[in-house]
């Protein structure tokens, strides 16, 4: 069974992940693999510095995440292309780990694909788990969490759908507004639900 783990920025998918690996399920984690493969001397790193310029890049010939953040957030043509250079790169290595999880006798596997809704992904997984917090929460944390403004926050949001949204898309759906002790009781019994031992 493939587990599709999705949320939204700063529902805390992270710390319901950690709750997954702890239960022995291996993670395929597609934020890790995007971090991966625009390192330099990869080819995402190429091929977006061939699209968008030197000017997204730091001196060392590291991707300036801030920058490029700041084209691809405002302009719906901009996120496109570096989604169409991400995509098939991501998903390439994705199947790499699936495969390497598989001959070890893995028999669920966790993707962890915040983009998942966005993306129209859901067929490529058995299993849509959401990790839901309500938008106040959700727009406090983020702020909180990268020291930024309402407005700033409110944007990178906007980009993606909103959690209320995406619950007609989840087979099950953990509410992390509460404690986390909260949410581990959650986890469990879905995982019960889902026959899925460690």
């Amino acid at each position: 069974m493939i587990i599709g783990l999705t949320g939204g920025i700063a529902s805390g998918k992270s710390f319901i992940a950690e709750l997954l690996q702890r239960n022995g399920l291996p993670i395929i984690d597609a934020d890790q693999i995007a971090k991966k493969i625009v390192e330099p001397g990869e080819k995402a790193h190429a091929l977006i510095k061939e699209r968008f310029g030197n000017g997204v890049f730091h001196d060392d010939d590291t991707l300036h995440r801030k920058k490029l953040g700041v084209i691809i957030f405002n302009d719906e043509k901009e996120r496109q292309a570096l989604n169409d250079i991400m995509h098939p790169l991501i998903q390439e290595e994705s199947t790499r780990q699936q495969r390497h999880y598989e001959e070890k006798g893995h028999r669920t596997i966790v993707y962890d694909i915040p983009l998942l809704v966005e993306n129209n992904r859901m067929d490529s997984v058995d299993q849509v788990l959401l990790v839901f917090v309500d938008e106040k929460t959700q727009l406090e944390r983020l702020m909180e969490r990268d020291n930024s403004s309402e407005e700033e926050a409110k944007s990178r949001m906007a980009s993606q759908i909103p959690l209320d949204e995406k619950k007609k898309y989840a087979d099950e759906i953990v509410d992390n507004s509460g404690s986390r002790l909260d949410s581990e009781k959650q986890v469990e019994k879905i995982l019960k639900k889902w026959n899925v031992r460690s």
